[in-house]
């Protein structure tokens, strides 16, 4: 059986330009998503699919937008999750009018199932109250977003004319997935911490910063480790080059917000409390600044997972393939990378 050819010829932009349309949507998605946590929003509407009885398109818009603001944080973040879904429609069609590559469908159907569990997921937890929902509807959302970065990535004109340019080193492969591996392992312990339940002793809290830290430790380690042997062995190769520097920035700025967060949410280090500074600092619950930061580290895990899931398929397009043995035959089946 003869492969289809990775010319560019018969090359249609639209499956990409959706899955970048896609992860410009789910980016803000999770940001809000991790405000509804921030400011415990997640039951501001009680009923689901529906709005206070209304369609969900139809709920009078000076009603959520001028009216407090959990309401505005979990209905706005309830229209981006239908954004998402209609925008992975969208692609999946685009994908079926033009695609030669059957796996890349069957991708972009997986995603569409995705979202789609995902979107009833945040409902149940509406429905049945329960905080352990919500806590895995925070995990689930980083994952679809990785997701429609490495669509992004694997639907682009880039990718059908990138080059096997290394030899077949599992090792780099291997490294990059326990990247994406340990990212998560991360943000898991950070939604258990952030989902404590307020009946739950202060050992378990402990409990739950203490694993919080040490994965921040080891993630932080091995990315740094990672960037510094990449960057010398794949000099000059912005394929693997560049999402490898942008890994080693976000865990830089992922650190400093961690530390940031936990000054805005509890206080300064007690060593820091004879200056002047630390002495006057007062703690505002829900303020602006609290907000902002708390958020802005929960959306940078997301970030540093989907980075080392672009990283990940970047890497398996590059390599040389022949002579290993993969979990399913691609080219077999006549089906082209």
């Amino acid at each position: 059986m003869t492969k289809p050819s990775l010319s560019t010829n018969d090359y249609s932009p639209w499956p990409h330009r959706w899955a970048v349309v896609l992860c410009c949507a789910t980016f803000p998605l999770i940001w809000v998503g991790g405000l509804v946590t921030t400011y415990d929003a997640g039951m501001a509407v009680p009923d689901w699919p529906s709005t206070y009885g209304y369609n969900l398109f139809l709920y009078p818009w000076t009603t959520w937008v001028f009216g407090p603001f959990d309401l505005l944080v979990e209905h706005g973040h309830r229209l981006l999750g239908a954004l998402a879904g209609m925008l992975t429609i969208g692609l999946l069609g685009s994908a079926i009018l033009s695609e030669r590559r059957k796996w890349v469908i069957y991708l972009c159907v997986f995603a569409l199932v995705a979202v789609i569990a995902q979107g009833v997921l945040g409902g149940m937890r509406v429905l049945l109250d329960k905080r352990q929902l919500a806590m895995i509807h925070g995990c689930t959302g980083p994952l679809f977003f990785a997701l429609a970065c490495s669509l992004a990535v694997i639907t682009s004109r880039a990718w059908r004319e990138a080059k096997a340019i290394c030899a077949a080193d599992r090792s780099m492969l291997a490294a990059s997935l326990a990247t994406f591996v340990l990212a998560y392992v991360q943000i898991i312990f950070g939604a258990l911490l952030r989902h404590v339940s307020v009946d739950a002793g202060p050992q378990w809290f402990r409990m739950a910063v203490l694993f919080h830290v040490l994965t921040a430790i080891v993630l932080t380690a091995y990315i740094l480790t990672f960037a510094w042997r990449t960057l010398g062995k794949y000099r000059g190769t912005g394929w693997i080059t560049h999402p490898t520097s942008l890994l080693a920035l976000l865990i830089g700025v992922q650190l400093a917000l961690g530390v940031a967060t936990w000054v805005v949410k509890y206080a300064w280090p007690a060593q820091l409390g004879v200056f002047n500074f630390a002495a006057r600092y007062t703690i505002t619950a829900n303020s602006l600044t609290q907000s902002l930061v708390v958020t802005a580290h929960v959306a940078t895990g997301s970030l540093i997972l989907a980075t080392a899931a672009v990283l990940t398929v970047r890497v398996a397009r590059i390599m040389n393939w022949k002579g290993v043995a993969l979990p399913f035959d691609l080219r077999a089946k006549g089906l082209a990378l």
